[in-house]
């Protein structure tokens, strides 16, 4: 295994991370927790020692199978987050009280007595940030100075420029962004200026939400020169940057662990600029394609938008308009029609992770219809 220091601080990490939101949704159902918790047991032994858990994944069960594997293992060999905001506290006005009983709650299930990162999660602008910032900072240093979690950190979807903002404040020892192959160009500069203000940067959905491998034609030429697959490819390429200390790799099962593995095997890291010069413009861009997130979601109109979205994604990949149309009606059994319910309130742009015209493009589908 590959490992890198994270920013500042002591810790070496594995240059690729467990991700727990994969776990086999089957087994979760149906009460195989131990089964589960085979994944991260697996990873352990090949050497990946950061394992990133969160309240809500996998149906709330996530840090509670994360914890029956960190309870197996040296504790101390293994640098485990977790993540709060005002969603998992139920309230924009929390107490000292109910931060303290969510911490303790992901202490409990994760067997441990202090978490490693924890992070002020899912900052999706500067107002977000800005606000939980003043709700919960002061109870993130309280826990800090007990002992409780080592480590200060945040979890942002906003752009390059929004990052650095946030960055230069010096209040976090790192941030987990979502970055791949698809985004580089987009947020670029926030992952610079966090590596040269000395944070620890770690990467979620290094595989554009699986859009990299579902897409492999589009995405060859990250193979070049290897004997990589495109999606082992995709986290190399994250995992190369210089300024990026780990790259999180979903599994849900231990072939998922091993292509991981095989993904930073004899790695060489390499400045972003370097990278940019290597990658720019053979690929599609950010910019274009909507990664899936879902965090659109909730449609006045009922409108089902990450369907949409998703559809113009393969008129982008193919360059073929057809390609949309047969989308929508042979994967998603969607009308374009459908889309004219859009009454443009702008609710869905504001939310999106990374600022797409969706209205546009849902004024787009809908004259398919006409």
């Amino acid at each position: 295994m590959y490992y890198k220091q994270y920013g500042n601080t002591d810790m070496k990490v594995s240059a690729v991370g467990l991700g727990t939101m994969r776990y086999d949704m089957e087994d979760v159902r149906a009460g195989r927790l131990e089964k589960c918790a085979e994944i991260p047991l697996y990873a352990y032994e090949k050497g990946i020692n950061y394992w990133d858990t969160a309240p809500t994944y996998c149906d709330d069960k996530s840090e509670i199978i994360t914890g029956l594997a960190l309870s197996q293992v040296d504790r101390s060999k293994v640098f485990v987050t977790s993540k709060v905001n005002f969603g998992t506290l139920g309230t924009e006005h929390p107490t000292r009280d109910t931060f303290r009983r969510r911490l303790e709650m992901s202490l409990d299930r994760l067997h441990t007595d202090y978490i490693d990162f924890y992070h002020m999660w899912c900052m999706l602008n500067l107002e977000s940030w800005q606000k939980h910032v003043d709700a919960l900072y002061g109870f993130f240093e309280e826990a800090k100075s007990e002992g409780l979690i080592r480590n200060i950190v945040f979890s942002s979807h906003m752009q390059g420029n929004d990052i650095e903002t946030v960055v230069e404040t010096g209040k976090f020892k790192g941030m987990l962004i979502g970055y791949n192959a698809l985004n580089y160009r987009f947020r670029q500069s926030g992952i610079k200026k966090a590596h040269e203000n000395g944070m620890g940067v770690v990467v979620m959905n290094p595989l554009g939400g699986g859009m990299i491998p579902q897409n492999p034609d589009a995405f060859s030429y990250l193979t070049e020169g290897t004997d990589l697959t495109v999606a082992q490819a995709g986290l190399r390429f994250v995992a190369s940057h210089k300024e990026i200390t780990v790259a999180l790799a979903g599994c849900t099962t231990k072939a998922h662990v091993d292509d991981a593995v095989k993904a930073v095997e004899n790695l060489v890291e390499e400045p972003a600029e370097e990278i940019v010069a290597k990658y720019n413009a053979k690929g599609p861009a950010l910019n274009d394609l909507c990664t899936g997130c879902g965090y659109c979601k909730g449609c006045p109109q009922d409108i089902e938008i990450p369907k949409f979205m998703d559809a113009y994604n393969q008129k982008i990949l193919s360059k073929k308009e057809d390609r949309l149309a047969s989308r929508l009606s042979g994967h998603w059994n969607l009308p374009p029609e459908k889309a004219s319910a859009c009454i443009q309130c702008g609710s869905c742009e504001s939310k999106c992770t990374q600022h797409l015209p969706i209205m546009e493009r849902l004024k787009e589908i809908a004259a398919l219809a006409q």
